[in-house]
Formats: C-alpha cells, structure tokens, sequence
C-alpha cells in the first residue's frame, strides 16, 4: 500500500469535525480520533510497517507513551524485535513507583514512539523524565504531526520528530479521493 492510500484510509477512519479541545489546549474545529485506527488491527499493522523506515537505526528501546503510543510501539516491537518500555504520564505511587515500565533504559539508545504530536508538550515531559533515569534520548516518531509547534518545541529541547504524516497531507490526500 502507498503512503497516499494510507494516508486516506487513516484520514477515512479517523477525522471528525466539531469543537474539540486539544491537549495543549488550543480549540479545534476537526479531530484525528486516533484510537478509531489503533483500535483497527488490520490499519494499526499497515501505519506500524509504514512506521519502521523512520525508526532510527542505533534504537535499541522503543517507548510507546501511555496511552496512545503504547499499542503503536507493541506492535513496532513485533515487527522489529526491539524490546518495548511503556511510559507513563507519571509514577504510580506504589509498587515500583516507575515513570518507565518493562525493560531497563539506563544507558540505552531509546525512541519515543506516540499517535499523535499537536505542541509536543507531552512528548517533551516524558523525554526529560526519561533522560532522569538514564535513557539517551534524541529522537521521536509519531502517525500524525498536528503542525502546531510540535517538531520546533521538540527540536529545541534536541529531540528531532519523525512523522509519518503531516496534517496538511493527510487533509490534502482526502480530497484526492
């Protein structure tokens, strides 16, 4: 499958319009529900194979972000045999208290895997908490980039975003069909 046909499959599957508070806080007249394509196993395979070009060779950990990454990175770690941390928006306050849970990231060279990237705000807490216990982190991808600030932010705290798509593509693949 191309990238323009996936591109249309994801727009298809998961665009709505309304009003929509974002994340970052911004309104939004239109929405990628992206749990409409991580819920779908045949449409979150094809994103995760489209996906593995833009992981970075030296990676040896992806970290899916809860929640939305999380399923994206399960299924990277299939296709890739890279082991999979999932991170947490922060600690649990019992047990192992972890921000990261499953494989140790000390020292290693470790990817940020999430849906959707608006302001990068989420990304960016999570990176610096990762970087606290010892992860080398300077590189993250994403299904969707929002283009809202997101690659900037992020370039300014020395992660560089790697999106499979943009939202003016995906918008302009959809009127292409």
């Amino acid at each position: 499958m191309s990238n323009e046909n996936l591109a249309k499959e994801i727009y298809d599957a998961c665009h709505l319009e309304g009003n929509f508070l974002l994340r970052s806080g911004a309104i939004s007249k239109e929405y990628f529900d992206k749990y409409l394509f991580e819920s779908q196993p045949g449409l979150l395979m094809k994103i995760a194979k489209a996906l593995i070009p833009l992981i970075p060779p030296e990676t040896e950990i992806l970290a899916g972000l809860e929640l939305g990454g999380v399923p994206l990175a399960v299924i990277l770690s299939q296709l890739t045999n890279l082991p999979t941390a999932f991170v947490r928006k922060e600690a649990k306050a019992y047990g192992t208290k972890k921000i990261a849970e499953g494989i140790e990231i000390d020292g290693a060279k470790v990817l940020l895997v999430e849906d959707v990237v608006t302001s990068g705000g989420q990304l960016i807490l999570s990176a610096s908490d990762l970087r606290s216990i010892g992860a080398d982190l300077t590189n993250a991808v994403c299904v969707i980039d929002r283009e809202a600030g997101g690659v900037e932010n992020l370039s300014a705290e020395n992660i560089q975003l790697e999106a499979l798509f943009s939202m003016s593509l995906l918008k302009h693949q959809s009127s292409q069909g």
